[in-house]
């Protein structure tokens, strides 16, 4: 009366898999088929240009010598400009400090004799090629009254840097500031090394 079951199934009829398209997503089934990367190949160029290209040393000594020039042009440019601007790391020794700098700003937000001292020079060159008894005579007055003038502005000015360092800066070095803003004072505004920072009449 009553059949026994099949413990197992028949087998499933094969499927034919190349009568069937193939999808997207069964690409990376068949062997030998590069999957799709979702973005167009790059060109030729494109993919060269891409690629980090290893360091090539110059052919010979006359070539190196030539690239090692301009490196060396290249980098005392940028550290000449670097200087202009007055950024620290590009600066000398004696233009380094916050001493210094103040009396940079110091000097270079008034208005001193000592700028006009190139202009005077060439005055009195002129003096002296006069064969005159009188014009050697105005010289050496001339002379003699703008050496005290500069001595006694830069002292007044060195005086009074070295005041605002001792405020504004307890504990640095004020030593030859006197000096250095003496030396920025009788050079004139256009020449000066670093650049001005500040106008003139600006309160440091």
């Amino acid at each position: 009366m009553f059949k026994r079951r099949a413990t197992q199934a028949p087998p499933a009829p094969e499927e034919d898999l190349s009568a069937q398209p193939a999808s997207p997503d069964s690409d990376h089934l068949r062997p030998g088929l590069t999957p799709k990367k979702g973005v167009p190949t790059p060109k030729r160029s494109e993919a060269q240009g891409s690629r980090r290209q290893p360091y090539q040393a110059p052919a010979d000594r006359k070539t190196a010598g030539r690239d090692s020039r301009q490196k060396e042009r290249l980098e005392r440019q940028r550290k000449a400009q670097a200087l202009q601007r007055g950024e620290q790391w590009a600066l000398p020794a004696k233009d380094q400090g916050p001493v210094r700098a103040l009396a940079r700003n110091y000097v270079d937000s008034r208005h001193g004799v000592g700028e006009y001292y190139m202009f005077s020079i060439v005055i009195l060159i002129v003096l002296l090629v006069i064969p005159s008894a009188t014009a050697k005579f105005v010289s050496e007055f001339v002379v003699l009254g703008l050496l005290v003038i500069l001595a006694a502005e830069g002292w007044w000015v060195g005086r009074r840097i070295e005041r605002l360092a001792h405020e504004r800066f307890p504990g640095q070095s004020t030593r030859g500031v006197k000096l250095y803003a003496a030396m920025r004072g009788i050079t004139m505004r256009r020449m000066r090394v670093p650049k001005p920072v500040v106008n003139r009449g600006d309160k440091v």
